[in-house]
């Protein structure tokens, strides 16, 4: 039970990330979530979407290069120490985060956290039996 996150590969200079936005808003794709690392010479712009399929389809035509990776989406309570229960619960576990980033919702009192974890389905298992809920591809339209 993962997302499927968009990540693209862009040049770091001026432009390049307004450009492909610019894309997507043509294609009126809405951007859940965004995280954005970058290196001396290149970018990673790496985002969450609805319609994925339709997504990277759009990216291609354009000239992107992009790949699918898997990350789990937690639901956490809007309060301090939230973060903390789920990264507790990856250490139990022996989880390895390699990033996260946030994501919006629009549930009152609940925050959303994206993981890129090594075993997905491992973290998504003990995040469920810990009381934590998991979001998948199909429950980002409840948000």
């Amino acid at each position: 039970m993962d997302i499927k996150q968009i990540s693209v590969f862009l040049e770091n200079k001026p432009g390049t990330l307004n450009d492909m936005t610019r894309v997507l808003t043509e294609h009126n794709v809405d951007l859940r979530a965004l995280s954005l690392a970058e290196t001396t010479d290149f970018g990673i712009a790496r985002f969450i979407v609805g319609d994925v399929l339709d997504t990277v389809n759009i990216l291609k035509e354009a000239g992107y290069v992009s790949s699918l990776t898997p990350v789990v989406v937690a639901e956490v309570e809007d309060e301090p120490g939230a973060l903390n229960k789920v990264l507790q619960v990856f250490t139990d576990h022996s989880i390895n985060v390699e990033y996260m980033y946030a994501m919006l919702g629009s549930r009152e009192g609940k925050a959303y956290m994206i993981f890129r974890v090594q075993d997905s389905m491992k973290a998504t298992g003990a995040l469920l039996t810990n009381g934590i809920r998991i979001l998948d591809q199909e429950s980002l339209s409840e948000l």
